[in-house]
């Protein structure tokens, strides 16, 4: 996997200017876009989108300062087909107009190439097991939220806490196989991650693939398949989050399997009474790499 993502930033290297094929990428390194780029945005911190952009604007304000084209020829060349287009991702980047650099030469922020290099990491185990389940179905209350990397995701807090107190008790009478319990589900996740972008969180249990879902309950189809759980145990929610991260930059490029689309799922087995800590196992949907 530290190959595949150096040869993916060669790659927007030499194509700047241009739409990267990173599924064809993928193919030719035995492996999926969806993984590829899950892992792109784990490990570099940032969607693969937006390191291409800050790699344009980080080439293209050298352009700019030389002063030696006009803009438009500027903008076309790093793949814009209008000075406007190339105003706005330029001041997203370098928080001032490309007009502003070319006369006072900044300010500019520069993103350096990226390398992923292997590192003594690992030193602290990780509690996994790998579990092959039958199709089966979750049920609940879903809801749009935005995706934050750290700390209480207070979007999805709200839409635990509008829900009454028997709702939780009858979301539990319900479950009815593994994962057991109330279940935490992030699904329709955008393969990049990125921070604030949208996703489908569910609050609710798992059921057979023959249990008909109640009709005023949103219900989620998941196709049989192999799962990675990991274990965690401490500061919640940071440990679990801890966790997550770990399985991008230590699990996954020491281990023969890759992620296949589909929900995370995390179940609570005990809690302290105010969830300041807890234990938790994380589901991830996997496949052999």
């Amino acid at each position: 996997m530290i190959s595949a993502l150096n040869r993916l930033a060669d790659l927007v290297e030499e194509h700047l200017a241009e739409e990267l094929d990173v599924h064809g990428l993928a193919r030719t390194l035995g492996t999926t876009e969806y993984h590829l780029r899950r892992m792109f945005s784990s490990l570099a911190g940032m969607p693969l989108s937006e390191y291409v952009r800050r790699r344009r604007m980080t080439v293209a304000a050298a352009d700019v300062v030389r002063g030696e084209d006009d803009l438009l020829s500027i903008a076309v060349r790093h793949g814009y087909g209008s000075t406007e287009a190339f105003g706005r991702a330029f001041r997203a980047v370098h928080g001032a107009t490309p007009r502003d650099v070319r006369r006072e030469g900044g300010p500019l922020r520069a993103q350096p190439q990226l390398r992923f290099r292997l590192t003594v990491e690992g030193n602290i185990p990780m509690d996994n097991r790998l579990v092959d389940r039958p199709a089966f179905r979750l049920v609940g209350h879903a809801a749009r939220v935005p995706l934050i990397h750290r700390g209480v995701n207070p979007h999805i807090q709200q839409h635990i806490t509008a829900l009454p107190p028997q709702e939780h008790l009858r979301l539990k009478a319900l479950s009815g196989t593994e994962p057991e319990g109330l279940l935490q589900v992030c699904d329709d996740m955008a393969p990049d991650g990125a921070e604030g972008s949208e996703l489908t969180y569910l609050h609710g249990v798992a059921v057979s693939r023959d249990t008909p879902a109640p009709d005023d309950l949103d219900a989620i189809e998941v196709p049989a398949g192999r799962w990675a759980i990991f274990r965690s145990s401490g500061p919640y929610p940071r440990t679990l989050q801890t966790t997550w991260a770990a399985t991008a930059t230590e699990w996954f490029p020491s281990n023969p399997w890759r992620l296949r689309p589909g929900p995370s799922i995390v179940t609570v087995l005990e809690r302290a009474d105010d969830f300041s800590t807890a234990t938790c196992e994380l589901w991830l949907p996997v496949e052999p790499a």
